[in-house]
This record gives C-alpha cells, structure tokens and sequence, in this order.
C-alpha cells in the first residue's frame, strides 16, 4: 500500500490524517487494489451496494441505463476520488447505477460497514475518518445539484451553456478542457448528439465559442 500513500493523501477521505496512521489504517479497513481495463465494470447496476471506491490511476465514469438502452452519464471519477459511497452509507440493498473504467485504472475498494463502525482495536483514526466521509458526501451533493441545474433547461443550447459556464467558473479561466467526448458530452447532458454537434457548430459561427476536441473557450 505504501506505494499509493502520495496518492492517498490527496483523497478527501483521509484528510488531516498522518501517512503513518494512514498504512495501519487500510490494513485495519482490510483495503484492497483492483485493477481493470478501459470499459471493464467496476461496479455494476444491482451489484451489492457495500464498497467504497478510490481511484488510484486512470477514470471511472458513473453510468445509469434506462429500460430502452438510453445511457446518462451522471459524472467523471479521476485519481484520489471517491465514489459509490452515499450508496454504501446509505445501506441500500443494491447500487441503482454502473461504474466503469474509462481507461485502465487502479482502484482502491473498502468495506465501507469497516468505516461506519468502530472496529475492536478502537482505532483513533475513526472519528476524524467518519468527518472526512460526511463532508466529502456534502461536496457530492452540491456537483449533483449543479448536474440538475444544467440538466434542467429545456434545450440543448441552455444544456450546453450551462454546462460549459460551469466548467469555465471551475477552471477560472474562459479556455478550458472538459473531460467528455461528443458521445459522453450528449450523454451527460442527456440530449441527441447529432442535435449537440449541429448546437456546438451553430454556436461557433455565431461566435459564442471556440473549440478543438474537448477544449473550448468561451468568447
């Protein structure tokens, strides 16, 4: 594990913890490395929902599929980052959505029940650990309302709009990467992509915007 620690420290889940409390920690949350291959299922739709997920190389992506095959990208999960914990806190049955490796990647898996409940050592590291969690929890709440923000406008120009002011306040600057293709660009923002191509093109020869693959500038 010691190999990751560099990575780990990044990771809002172990924030204000020191590197040597850090190493006994995963031992005692009995943490384990996975890795999978670009496209290959992390965590699938009706899976178990009792992992947590930290990504230490490459990007997962959350997916959710609807009954016609209809695919949403609900967000990008990249290195140090968490993810499926509120569905693990929350002791559901099963995971309503899939994740999936979006380029070969690394990911870190905790038995979140080793998290939520003192284990018989009484290790300190528990309470600081159970903060961390809850606050990265918050944060995911806020990026879930700015997804319904952008979501929620009724066309695909205010959709693209949205999104892409959002990204730009995010970067701080009117020239930014995002990190969607075309495809996963329509998918997150849940429109036709021959109607977001036509909508990204239109926009360029009115002079709204810049953009070469999946950087654009705002004009």
């Amino acid at each position: 594990m010691k190999k990751y620690l560099e990575i780990l420290k990044k990771c809002a889940l172990f924030a204000d913890i020191d590197d040597e409390k850090l190493i006994k920690m995963l031992t005692c949350l009995g943490a384990k490395v996975a890795a999978f291959d670009k496209k290959y299922t992390v965590f699938a739709e009706g899976s178990a929902a009792k992992y947590i997920g930290i990504v230490l190389s490459g990007t997962v992506q959350i997916v959710q599929v609807d009954y016609y095959g209809n695919r949403s990208i609900l967000s990008e999960m990249g290195t140090a980052e968490v993810f499926a914990e509120a569905f693990a806190c929350a002791e559901i049955s099963s995971i309503p959505v899939t994740v999936i490796a979006n380029e070969p990647c690394e990911v870190m898996l905790i038995d979140c029940s080793h998290i939520l409940h003192t284990c018989e050592n009484n290790c300190g590291f528990h309470q600081q650990l159970i903060f961390n969690l809850m606050k990265d929890l918050a944060k995911k709440t806020i990026l879930f309302h700015q997804r319904i923000e952008v979501t929620s406008k009724r066309t695909t120009r205010e959709k693209l709009m949205t999104y892409l002011a959002i990204q730009a306040k995010k970067a701080g600057s009117d020239s930014f990467n995002i990190p969607f293709d075309r495809q996963e660009l329509a998918d997150y923002l849940e429109v036709d992509r021959s109607g977001l191509s036509a909508e990204i093109s239109k926009l360029r020869r009115e002079g709204v915007i810049k953009c070469d693959k999946n950087r654009f500038t705002l004009l």
